[in-house]
C-alpha cells in the first residue's frame, strides 16, 4: 500500500486542515489500525477546535492528528504483540498511560500520573482523524461482531464515560432519572439508563434541534425545554417527590442546580459534563436532604470491556445517536456542525461505514 495518508489537524481557529502524513510503522507492542469510524467529542470543540485552551503536557499539541474516538481494524502488528492480531476489529481506549502507576494499574489511564508517558490520542499523540493510526496494544479493546465500527467509536469516551458515572450512582427499576443536556452524552445516558432498567427518564435541553432529536429517539418519557421551571416540572412528573437519580451532561450552572434540587431526599447526582461552574446552598440543597454528588471522569479499561460485552448482550447500538456522517475530505464540515450543537453525534467515516 502507499505509505502516505490523509489526516485532519485542528489549528485552533475554528477550522480544520487536511494534510498528508507518512503512514507510521508499528514498533514493539504497537499496532497500525485502519480507521473505519472516528466520532467527534464535545471536548474537541471546547478545548481544541475554537482555541487551544489546554496548556502544558495535557494540552493539545499543535500539528498532531486530531480525533480521540476512533475505531478500526488492525492492518499491521509490531513485534511483541501478545493478544491482538492482523484483521482484529478494535476500539482504542483514548488515553495511553505509563501502565505502572497506581491509576494505570487500576485501569484508569485517564488519571495516569506520569508526565512523560501519559499521552492522549488526538491530543498529545496522533489520533484517529486519519486513514491509519498507530496505537499501543495495551490500549485496545476487542470489538465484537455484533457491533459496528461506528458503535465502537463511541464506546471509550462517550458511552464509557456515561457507564462509569451510572455505575457510581447505581441505576435500577426503582429509579426515575433526570438527564440535563441532551447532546450525545445525554442521549447515551438515556440509552444506558433504559437498558439498566430505569423506570422513568426525563430530559432537559436548551437547543430546539436537540430537543427534537431526543424526542425522536423514544428514549425519554418527557423532554422539557431548559428553563427556570424545570425543578417544579420534574417534581410534578414524579408525584411531587423528585427523581432518585440525576445526571448532568450539560456543564451548565443552572442545569447542575436543577439536578441537585430536582433530586429527592437521599438522591444521587453525577456530573459528567466538563467545564462550567456550579452554585448551590449546601445545607438546604444537599446536607439536609442527605443527597450525594459524584464527579466522574471517563472510565477504566476493564469496565470498558464490560460495557462492550453488555452492549452486545442488550442489543444496544450507539450508532443510533449519529445524525450526520462525513468522509475525511469533509472533516471541516463535520467539526463545524458539531460546534453548532444542532446535531446528535457526528462521525467521520471510511469504507463500509460510509452510508
Amino acid at each position: 500500500m502507499s505509505r502516505k495518508m490523509k489526516c485532519a489537524i485542528l489549528p485552533g481557529n475554528g477550522t480544520v486542515e487536511l494534510k498528508e502524513f507518512d503512514i507510521p510503522v508499528p514498533g514493539h507492542g504497537e499496532v497500525l489500525i485502519k480507521i473505519k469510524s472516528s466520532t467527534i467529542c464535545g471536548s474537541d470543540i471546547r478545548c481544541i477546535y475554537h482555541e487551544h485552551l489546554g496548556k502544558g503536557p495535557e494540552g493539545y499539541q499543535p500539528g498532531l492528528i486530531a480525533g480521540h474516538e476512533p475505531c478500526g481494524q488492525i492492518a499491521e502488528t509490531g513485534l511483541g504483540c501478545r493478544r491482538f492480531k492482523k484483521n482484529d476489529r478494535v476500539i482504542i481506549y483514548h488515553i495511553s498511560g505509563c501502565g505502572l502507576c497506581n491509576d494505570c494499574r487500576r485501569g484508569y489511564m485517564i488519571s495516569c500520573t506520569s508526565e512523560k508517558y501519559r499521552r492522549a490520542y488526538g491530543w498529545q499523540r496522533d489520533g484517529g482523524m486519519a486513514e491509519f493510526m498507530l496505537a499501543e496494544e495495551k490500549d485496545l479493546v476487542l470489538l465484537p461482531d455484533e457491533l459496528s465500527y461506528s458503535d465502537g467509536a463511541q464506546v471509550a469516551c462517550g458511552f464509557g464515560t456515561v457507564y462509569e458515572g451510572l455505575e457510581k450512582i447505581g441505576i435500577c427499576g426503582n429509579d426515575a432519572v433526570l438527564i440535563t443536556g441532551l447532546g450525545p452524552v445525554g442521549l447515551a445516558s438515556a440509552m444506558l439508563c433504559k437498558a439498566m432498567g430505569a423506570q422513568k427518564i426525563i430530559g432537559t435541553e436548551a437547543i430546539d434541534e436537540r430537543i427534537k432529536i431526543a424526542e425522536e429517539t423514544a428514549l425519554f418519557d418527557s423532554v422539557l425545554k431548559a428553563g427556570p421551571d424545570n425543578v417544579e416540572q420534574v417534581r410534578a412528573l414524579t408525584g411531587g417527590m423528585g427523581v432518585e437519580r440525576a445526571v448532568d451532561c450539560s456543564a451548565n450552572n443552572k442545569a447542575r442546580l436543577t439536578c441537585i434540587q430536582a433530586a429527592r431526599k437521599w438522591g444521587k447526582i453525577v456530573f459528567l459534563g466538563e467545564g462550567g461552574t456550579c452554585d448551590f446552598q449546601p445545607s438546604p440543597d444537599i446536607i439536609h436532604d442527605q443527597k450525594t454528588i459524584y464527579g466522574s471522569w471517563v472510565t477504566n479499561i476493564w469496565r470498558m470491556e464490560e460495557l462492550v460485552e453488555r452492549l452486545a448482550r442488550w442489543g444496544i447500538h450507539p450508532e443510533r445517536l449519529i445524525t450526520h456522517r462525513f468522509t475525511l475530505d469533509k472533516a471541516g464540515e463535520a467539526y463545524a456542525l458539531m460546534a453548532s450543537g444542532k446535531c446528535g453525534k457526528v462521525a467521520v467515516v471510511f469504507d463500509e461505514e460510509i452510508k
